[in-house]
């Protein structure tokens, strides 16, 4: 049983792999297979199935003593490139920026029990990856374990993790209010906008419906006020700018599809870099909202067909799409997306997305495609606030 420091030894369930040696350091590539005399069988050669060994002597036939002295070693001198094209997964260990919840002890245990390789600290103390070939059996107990500490678990393919364009839910993603509560509680509907909001982002009720439901409350607001809401009540979620403008500098393209409003979907995205957004439209008379929200609503299926349209465009297809949301309307992209991640999601996404962001700020989706602390593009004249 492997411990976590500061726990009982019982706590955290690993699996011990049993035929593991690590060699572990800030970066290390290598692991050990044991073989003792003939560990591997003549029937295990035999059914490797790789191109490398059309080369075995075909002058006698298994199992016979000359055919395990003449193809034995040959055999095993090409299994690690037989293991290498074995499906191979990449597991990530996160913690919120500045916790450091992340210690050596801690990541070198799960390795090990995992049969891990290549470990990786992507930000000291706050991040670090290695590969697996093959996902635990023990995963989600080992992430509840971890959930407890403060630390995201995520284990995915290692192949194509590193996505060419991003689509972004705004309200409570790229910013950590929702608009439209926001608004609200100017009008003095604030408590029973923000009742309706928290249950259809948790799929209690139709979105559509919810949202014409909670515009209508709005009617007669100065449209003055939308303005002021953006300068002092909207703040940035952490690590969003950076984001962007690290995807960008490796040729990344970045949309922000919401289920708000245009009103404030410009600025968000002139604000934090995206080269497009889309979203709903608030209705206007002589300088009030007339409690409509313009046609056709911008919801679920909304999302899916804009990740869908915009990929396209840029000659891209969803699996090369990182999307990121936290509401039920939010589901149909990130199943569709290539990585679907769930931030600080609410309880009906989190149970139906595999990749789940608790801790860490908008930089883990970063760490999630395998950059490091170092490389980081910080833009400049980007504050955390309009």
């Amino acid at each position: 049983m492997v411990g976590v420091p500061g726990r009982s030894a019982g706590m955290l369930r690993l699996r011990p792999f049993k035929s593991s040696a690590v060699s572990v350091g800030k970066t290390s590539s290598a692991y050990a297979i044991g073989v003792s005399k003939m560990s591997i069988s003549v029937a295990k050669i035999r059914t490797m199935g790789s191109p490398r060994l059309s080369s075995l002597c075909k002058g006698c036939s298994p199992p016979s003593p000359h055919w395990i002295t003449c193809n034995l070693l040959k055999g095993l001198a090409h299994l690690p490139q037989i293991t290498k094209r074995r499906p191979m997964y990449i597991t990530t260990l996160l913690c919120k920026p500045g916790q450091q919840a992340l210690t050596p002890a801690l990541t070198q245990s799960l390795l090990g029990a995992w049969g891990g390789r290549a470990l990786t600290w992507l930000a000291a103390m706050e991040a670090v990856e290695f590969e697996i070939l093959t996902l635990p059996e023990n995963l989600w107990q080992v992430w509840r374990d971890m959930q407890e500490l403060g630390i995201d678990l995520i284990v995915q393919p290692v192949a194509g993790r590193r996505k060419k364009m991003l689509l972004a839910d705004m309200d409570s993603t790229m910013i950590e209010q929702e608009c439209i509560d926001e608004l609200a509680a100017e009008a003095g509907v604030g408590p029973r906008v923000a009742q309706i909001t928290a249950r259809a982002m948790n799929g209690e009720l139709d979105f559509e419906q919810a949202l014409r439901e909670r515009v209508g409350l709005l009617k007669g607001l100065n449209t003055k006020i939308i303005q002021q809401v953006h300068q002092n009540r909207i703040t940035f979620m952490p690590g969003g700018a950076v984001l962007l403008a690290t995807m960008q500098a490796q040729g990344g393209y970045a949309a922000l599809v919401s289920g708000g409003f245009t009103d404030f979907t410009h600025p968000v995205a002139q604000h934090l870099g995206f080269n497009t957004h889309r979203a709903n439209s608030l209705l206007q008379v002589d300088g009030a909202l007339t409690g409509e929200v313009g046609l056709p609503i911008l919801g679920r299926e909304a999302k899916v067909t804009a990740l869908q349209e915009i990929s396209a465009t840029q000659g891209l297809n969803p699996e090369d799409v990182l999307a990121v949301g936290d509401g039920a309307n939010d589901l149909g992209m990130l199943q569709l997306a290539g990585t679907g991640v769930a931030l600080h999601a609410k309880p009906i996404v989190q149970e139906q997305v595999s990749v789940r962001v608790n801790h860490g700020d908008l930089t883990a989706l970063l760490y999630l495609q395998g950059y490091t602390k170092t490389q980081f593009v910080t833009p400049e004249n980007v504050s955390s606030a309009p």
